[in-house]
């Protein structure tokens, strides 16, 4: 495990002072910025170990009546579903980007961005930050406080959670303690001696506004993932000195999308943290949807990866002078992953390295920990598709999926759809 800083990206509804979801990432992207909508509409499913008085049906929330319009909350959280209205943001290059604004518009969402170095424009979030820091990551171990002359001694040799338990811990805290905890901003005029909690001032508010589910297909979550425009050759799709192609991408050859205002190029979705596939749009039949294409080395490939890892042994081969093939970068990867996680050597034998012979970098050790952190999907499972066929033209790649590395060679999910 590679100690290091985390974000986090939340959102308050300041009706109910909520905080319908919060993403920790080692990096914001407009991905997770659109992953944070997407949870927003969705229920808190009960996690494993979570206590049973964490549930909606043990909270003040009207859950029998809201079950009865939308049966997804049969086991979810005591956590509101938020629609929001209206997003009041700051500058930031993940909520003024275009994959964000097209997500805001595909949901019904006005956007406003603040006005910058402005944080009177949106003071209850920043308060709820405040809060994050106060009743949350002060007791997490590691803690660094806002500030050297407050800070206890080596913090970073604490015990340090992975990302994914502290963002289970925060999604915990959050329901057990934020939701039903009384906010000084949630007074009645009626009643303005007693506080009200974030989920009681929600059961009154959705008796007199009522509750409209919004469902996401897998379809709408691919709509939410970052968006390129790209030409189909007789090879398939490239991004990013990656090829992705599929039999069903064969009617799409070397022809015009009919996009005039993107040159005819055809619009592909990707997921940042997750190389293994893309999404074409169907742009001759809408009603199709999406065809789904596997990156065309994904066999090589031992565990899940992204954009991070991908980049970083690219450029790692480019400054030894060399201009490195698609295969000897994912090699390139393969090799950094395994050398990282089988550590620096035999600890008997000093400055031996592993089996691909050297030891990891700190900066590799760096890009690992983040992929790791970023490799379980962030998006619902969809439904299963086929693997990929066998590539015939490249036979001695398929032996990197049997090397002795710990982790399982799969492929990795994403928010695929049922292929055309």
């Amino acid at each position: 495990m590679f100690p290091g800083r985390v974000e986090l990206t939340g959102m308050v509804d300041l009706a109910t002072r909520t905080v319908p979801a919060v993403v920790l990432r080692p990096t914001t992207k407009s991905v997770d910025a659109a992953l944070l909508l997407a949870r927003t509409v969705t229920p808190e499913p009960m996690r494993p170990g979570w206590p049973e008085v964490l549930s909606m049906a043990r909270s003040v929330l009207p859950h029998q009546r809201m079950l009865e319009l939308d049966e997804r909350l049969a086991h979810a959280a005591a956590r509101p579903v938020i629609v929001p209205e209206t997003i009041i943001c700051d500058n930031g290059k993940a909520y003024i980007s275009h994959n964000f604004r097209s997500a805001c518009r595909m949901l019904g969402i006005s956007l406003q961005p603040a006005h910058p170095e402005t944080p009177t424009d949106k003071p209850h979030i920043e308060r709820t930050l405040e809060s994050v820091a106060s009743l949350f990551a002060q007791f997490v171990s590691g803690y660094l406080v806002r500030s050297a002359e407050f800070r206890g001694t080596s913090p970073e040799q604490d015990p340090l959670w992975s990302l994914m338990e502290l963002q289970d811990l925060l999604d915990e805290r959050i329901v057990a303690g934020w939701q039903n905890r009384r906010h000084d901003g949630l007074r009645d005029p009626a009643t303005p001696a007693r506080a009200f909690t974030p989920n009681e001032k929600y059961a009154v508010l959705v008796e007199a506004a009522g509750y409209v589910p919004v469902a996401l297909s897998a379809e709408d979550y691919i709509e939410l993932l970052p968006a390129a425009w790209r030409a189909v050759n007789a090879y398939g799709v490239k991004i990013n000195h990656r090829v992705y192609d599929d039999k069903l991408l064969r009617d799409f050859r070397g022809q015009p999308s009919g996009v005039t205002a993107k040159k005819n190029l055809w619009e592909i979705h990707y997921d940042p943290y997750d190389v293994s596939q893309i999404w074409v749009r169907n742009h001759w039949d809408p009603k199709a949807g999406w065809v789904t294409a596997f990156w065309k080395h994904l066999r090589t490939a031992p565990a899940p990866f992204g954009d991070l890892a991908w980049d970083h042994a690219r450029r790692q081969l480019a400054s030894e002078g060399k201009t490195p093939t698609e295969a000897e970068i994912a090699q390139a990867v393969e090799a950094m992953l395994c050398r990282a996680h089988q550590g620096p050597g035999d600890p008997a034998q000093p400055g031996r390295a592993g089996r691909h012979g050297r030891k990891a970098s700190a900066k590799e050790r760096r890009v690992v920990a983040r992929t790791r952190a970023t490799a379980p999907p962030a998006w619902p499972e969809p439904d299963p598709v086929a693997q990929p066929p066998v590539e015939a033209e490249a036979p001695g790649l398929l032996t990197a999926l049997r090397v002795a590395c710990p982790r399982t060679a799969a492929v990795p999910v994403g928010p695929g759809v049922r292929r055309i």
